[in-house]
């Protein structure tokens, strides 16, 4: 085998998987892509609070714990789940809205973590921030 056959084969696989993984949780739209962008965001600024800041609210000394960096993975893959759950939901149901609905509140929740993250590095949030959470958090109740 050459080079360019196992990057044509390895790059085919990625895709390949890629796609049945966003076909899975209703497709790689906006929602989604936001979702994972804030998570991470949230997991590399809590990461930032504890390794460089030593303020973790997550740690009795408030630096870098292992487990609670583990903990924080397992319940971010949990809110992954969480959402793949909702849109089958929505699928037997024949709507649209839970996924989207969930993905909001989630969306709310991680921006509002990532704020307080932001706070325990010094850094003041902007009031624009803070009425966008409350607008998500509005969007993402269903009634």
């Amino acid at each position: 085998m050459t080079k360019d056959f196992m990057k044509d084969f390895l790059m085919a696989a990625v895709g390949i998987t890629g796609s049945c993984i966003a076909l899975a949780f209703g497709g790689w739209d906006t929602a989604l892509q936001t979702l994972v962008i804030f998570m991470a965001i949230d997991f590399l600024s809590g990461l930032a609070v504890a390794g460089i800041f030593k303020k973790s609210k997550k740690s009795d000394t408030g630096a870098l714990n292992s487990a609670c960096s583990w903990q924080g993975l397992a319940k971010k893959g949990m809110l992954l789940f969480i959402v793949l759950v909702s849109y089958r939901l929505d699928l037997i149901i024949g709507s649209e809205f839970i996924r989207t609905a969930v993905i909001i509140a989630f969306i709310s929740n991680e921006l509002l973590s990532i704020a307080e993250n932001a706070g325990l590095m010094g850094i003041p949030m902007p009031p624009a921030l803070y009425r966008a959470i409350d607008i998500l958090n509005s969007k993402g109740e269903v009634t």
